[in-house]
């Protein structure tokens, strides 16, 4: 069953790729077709910044995350117990012993990232340190390598990217529209008829809506995948009850103070401690309560 998901997560991937590069295309068409009377343009821009962000990132994921998060790297000299913890789950999950780095922040917390397995890379809070205990860290690393067995690491590393992307457009959109081109765009429309007006409006409404979009689909995946990394972890420990602990002590904690929003949904729980709301559609990561419940089943 875990290397069937591993192997649909792979598939998911191409899925992610071409669904996020087909709404990059779009959202450029119609910042082309809006502000510089050429969708063509757009397009070529938009295809242009995709590339440029998923190359950053397959290529420099790890290192554009820790920066992006105020991490540093850490050796078994510096961290001998933590170096070994992560050790021991890279061995017993069967992936490359990931880099290691932490986070100068009192709230605990952790995450794993990278493009595959012998790319990858975990971070945890100098808080987690502080406040969980051995079993417990073993719980929420567990966690972490699973995400690297499972190749979540490298879905969400491209959702990343051409989220970046997309956010990078609409930037370009409306700093244009402050100086003018949306005004070009509507005179031109205003001498072209009803059509032109209609696929106006319908460009403006995908520039807004795009955005949104790309959230809830990085967000969706994020979701699903910490089910998955729960289960893996067990699998791993063989001990539900150390991340049980740890999911209680990390839900009960304050929000951080260095982590960057755009890779909130990395973390094992979202590090901003946002209020969802009734559709819960931008929530990072689910309930702890529901994450709790089904750990205590196995």
């Amino acid at each position: 069953m875990l290397f069937q998901q591993i192997a649909q997560n792979k598939r998911r991937t191409i899925y992610v790729m071409v669904g996020f590069s087909l709404l990059v295309l779009l959202i450029g068409g119609a910042l082309g077709y809006v502000f510089y009377n050429s969708a063509v343009a757009g397009l070529i821009m938009a295809a242009v910044v995709a590339a440029i962000y998923m190359g950053l990132m397959i290529s420099q994921s790890t290192s554009v995350v820790m920066r992006m998060n105020n991490a540093h790297e850490v050796s078994e000299a510096d961290q001998p117990e933590l170096w070994h913890i992560v050790s021991d789950m890279a061995l017993v999950g069967r992936v490359p012993m990931p880099k290691v780095y932490i986070i100068d922040d009192p709230s605990p917390n952790a995450f794993a990232t990278g493009n595959d397995p012998k790319h990858a890379a975990v971070a945890v809070t100098s808080g987690i340190m502080q406040r969980l205990n051995r079993e417990e860290m073993e719980g929420v690393l567990a966690h972490e390598i699973s995400h690297i067995r499972n190749y979540d690491i490298r879905l969400q590393t491209i959702a990343l990217a051409l989220s970046a992307a997309i956010s990078m457009l609409v930037n370009i959109g409306m700093h244009s529209f402050w100086w003018g081109g949306g005004r070009r765009r509507s005179n031109n429309d205003s001498e072209g008829g009803g059509g032109q007006i209609v696929l106006l409006i319908l460009s403006i409404l995908l520039i807004i809506l795009g955005p949104i979009a790309a959230s809830i689909a990085q967000m969706a995946l994020s979701r699903n995948r910490e089910y998955l990394a729960d289960a893996s972890g067990v699998e791993l420990t063989r001990n539900p009850q150390g991340l049980i602990h740890a999911l209680e002590k990390i839900s009960n904690s304050e929000p951080m103070q260095a982590a960057d929003p755009t890779s909130s949904a990395l973390y094992i729980s979202d590090p901003l401690k946002k209020k969802g709301g009734l559709s819960h559609l931008f929530d990072t990561h689910p309930p702890i309560a529901d994450r709790i419940a089904r750990l205590e089943k196995m």
